[in-house]
């Protein structure tokens, strides 16, 4: 008898440890996870320096997240963002709908790559610009697709604060084209945004910093694609 009482009490104090050290080790189990996930869909590599989800309050946090380009274009950094810091609604998850209270984006840096054939790394992930008929597509069907990606129905987000800092053109054909474009947009706030309409000034705003920037990525014999468009200007 004393037997198995000892065993059942090693088998309960291992489950408690086990326990202990699982959501201890949760972020870095769901960092790894997300890391390899971003591979996955994107065939990039990505290091996340942090990763915290709030069991106790509902908070997700992304830190130094890092996105490099694939061999053809450098293998370079190709995204630099320093936070993405998040705020949901709880009780609305539970019934399947993504309610924002708060999200705080920061992008550090977007290094932009032309490589030897003449293809931007931008479009090679599969990035197109809306055309005038998508443009012109109605919330409702802006709400399906993200339900059917997500299974999530978008409540939308109560604040947005973005940040940008610097923006990087490499052409690896020439590199007299290479310049690079400091934002300098802190905290910019928009509130409640529901649908892409919702972003026009935000986009405005990059367009305006970013002066001319943004010119060098139209390229109509390899994309036929009209970046300016996408930003509003």
């Amino acid at each position: 008898m004393k037997f198995v009482f000892k065993c059942l009490l090693g088998l309960f104090v291992l489950a408690v440890v086990l326990a202990v050290v699982f959501f201890l080790s949760l972020d870095s189990i769901l960092r790894v996870m997300i890391q390899h996930n971003i591979r996955a869909q994107t065939g990039l590599v990505a290091q996340i320096g942090k990763f915290h989800l709030g069991l106790l309050e509902p908070v997700v946090e992304i830190k130094h997240l890092q996105l490099f380009n694939s061999a053809e274009f450098g293998g370079a950094p190709f995204l630099n963002i320093p936070e993405i810091h998040v705020e949901y609604d709880r009780s609305a998850l539970k019934k399947g709908e993504l309610h924002i209270l708060l999200l705080r984006f920061n992008l550090g840096e977007l290094d932009i790559v032309k490589n030897q054939a003449g293809q931007t790394n931008l479009f090679a992930l599969g990035v197109a610009l809306p055309t005038k008929k998508s443009a012109a597509g109605s919330h409702g069907e802006e709400l399906a697709a993200f339900k059917n990606q997500t299974g999530l129905d978008f409540k939308g987000i109560d604040v947005l604060k973005v940040s940008v800092g610097t923006a990087k053109y490499i052409d690896l054909q020439d590199p007299q084209n290479n310049h690079e474009q400091k934002f300098g947009i802190e905290n910019q706030v928009v509130n409640q945004v529901k649908t892409t309409a919702d972003l026009t000034g935000l986009a405005a705003l990059v367009a305006l910093r970013g002066g001319d920037f943004f010119g060098s990525l139209v390229d109509q014999k390899s994309s036929g694609l009209d970046v300016l468009k996408l930003l509003g200007k």
